[in-house]
């Protein structure tokens, strides 16, 4: 099925993957900025020693940030203005260094009342081959 999306018109069907994406190794300056616009500031994320005292090697990403780069991912693919679901799960922690690599996979192309129903699934995951964040999302492309 032919679509048309931000990025122009594409041809669609279920099995389709987008081009994956590597973010460059997070370090904990992107988490404290992270922390900054989103207004959680638990020390968890940004405070080495509250976080070795608490049972942690090191500090970790605050999980939204895996889920915005997901997002933005996603969108820069199929268009912010056509998606209408974006749910996710979070499955590993982030740590400094980590590199993430976000890939997406249609899953369903349907016809619907207005425009075609794309599903897909969404995966982020870390170099060490963990996925850091899973999830799915819905598009509808007019």
């Amino acid at each position: 099925m032919t679509i048309t999306t931000d990025s122009g018109k594409i041809e669609l069907k279920v099995g389709d993957k987008a081009e994956p994406k590597t973010y460059a190794p997070l370090t904990r300056t992107d988490f404290v900025r992270y922390q900054g616009a989103s207004g959680d500031f638990h020390p968890l994320h940004h405070d080495e020693l509250f976080a070795k005292a608490t049972g942690f090697p090191s500090v970790f990403s605050v999980g939204m940030l895996q889920a915005g780069l997901l997002a933005t991912y996603l969108t820069d693919w199929m268009g912010v203005e056509q998606l209408r679901r974006f749910k996710v799960r979070f499955a590993d922690q982030v740590w400094p260094g980590d590199e993430l690599t976000c890939s997406a996979t249609v899953t369903d192309v349907v016809n619907a009342d207005g425009g075609t129903r794309v599903t897909v699934e969404l995966r982020c995951m870390r170099q060490t081959g963990s996925t850091a964040l899973e999830g799915d999302a819905e598009f509808v492309l007019v």
